[in-house]
């Protein structure tokens, strides 16, 4: 069945795609989160021109020939855009079999452990603590991330001595009980990351994210080489060559692609294939509660080599307000510190309409 229209409906910052098909099936899914609206015009643009007409089951089959037809442009737009075409594309195709999108590629729906993931660098040592206490207590929470450095920030600290506070006091205050991951967002050269990260294993943790600019794959391989703690890294890395070259070079330790930033559930298949082949785990990055931590929930699900938990926002309304009001039914309840995988067919996800409404609308449909 061939694919009949594409439509957009974005904001600044999120932007659904509604795919048809030529039977009238329709399929929901979401371009990757900020600029959102810019993505739409590439999807009209640049991507609609060569997915329209294509088979609606052959998914891999569409995101090769808009790779190919779109070479030139290689780039996280391109990417971000296919991604919504793909998301929407599996949720027809779980509509059409009366399956969760997990079930379609080999899974089951079920509960995830989730961490609570800190995206805050303004906050106190002190308050992170108190919130990161506060949520184990309300929602069951066993495994936490918070931000060290500077994001970007060439061996700088967001002000001096935050992360020198912060590592011990999380871990004094959560205990041996709890796994405690840090996120640096490509702070340090190599050899600041080594001695950071030799003061993370001190203290007990043991995630250590992007620590060195995230295109600099051969300072992270070094920090990888030099530290026990798990060095993890890859959610800005849309170029599946890039993939094949960190899993192959052993870059680091836990593979981390976002669904939305790499093209699409089908493009993160291909690497979840390739870290099986190569023994690696895979703990995606999903950092904000729009559609993208959903698509990673079907993921994890399914992988053959899903890491130990499903990244989770702790953000609200002060820090995003624009993941407010986006579904009709939230599919992001916690119990026990996990999340559930529904039943549902497809993403089992309605927009809100209200949201719909408010939106700029596009469509592009195949002609004759």
């Amino acid at each position: 069945m061939k694919l009949k229209k594409i439509e957009t409906f974005a904001s600044e910052f999120v932007c659904f795609v509604r795919a048809t098909a030529e039977d009238g099936a329709v399929g929901w899914g979401q371009v990757a989160p900020y600029c959102a609206d810019i993505t739409a015009t590439v999807l009209h643009r640049q991507v609609a021109p060569h997915a329209l007409g294509t088979d609606c089951a052959d998914i891999d089959a569409m995101l090769d020939r808009v790779r190919d037809k779109e070479h030139k442009f290689p780039g996280a737009y391109l990417r971000r855009a296919m991604g919504g075409i793909d998301t929407a594309l599996w949720d027809m195709a779980g509509k059409r079999a009366g399956k969760p999108v997990c079930s379609l590629i080999g899974g089951t729906p079920g509960p995830l452990r989730a961490y609570a993931s800190s995206m805050k660098r303004d906050i106190t040592p002190e308050d992170e603590k108190e919130r990161f206490l506060r949520l184990r207590n309300e929602f069951g929470f066993d495994a936490f991330k918070f931000r060290i450095g500077a994001e970007v920030g060439h061996d700088t600290d967001e002000w001096p001595g935050r992360t020198d506070a912060i590592v011990p006091m999380i871990a004094g205050a959560l205990g041996a009980e709890a796994s405690l991951l840090v996120d640096a967002n490509s702070c340090y050269s190599p050899a600041k990351a080594i001695e950071v990260g030799r003061f993370l294993q001190d203290n007990g943790i043991s995630h250590y994210e992007e620590p060195c600019p995230y295109w600099e794959f051969e300072q992270t391989r070094e920090v990888t080489e030099a530290l026990d703690i798990d060095v993890t890294g890859g959610e800005q890395d849309c170029m599946l060559e890039n993939w094949r070259l960190m899993i192959r070079d052993r870059v680091v330790d836990v593979l981390q692609p976002d669904i939305c930033y790499l093209g699409g559930l089908s493009r993160s298949l291909r690497v979840a294939r390739m870290a099986e082949a190569a023994g690696l785990p895979v703990t995606p990055h999903s950092a904000n509660l729009s559609m993208v931590t959903l698509f990673t929930m079907h993921y994890l699900r399914a992988i053959a080599r899903p890491g130990k938990y499903l990244e989770f926002s702790i953000e609200g309304q002060d820090y995003y307000p624009w993941q407010e009001g986006l579904f009709v039914n939230d599919p992001y309840k916690v119990e026990d510190g996990k999340v559930t995988v529904s039943d549902a067919p497809g993403w089992g996800v309605d927009i809100s309409p209200e949201w719909l409404a408010k939106s700029r609308y596009q469509a592009s449909e195949l002609e004759g």
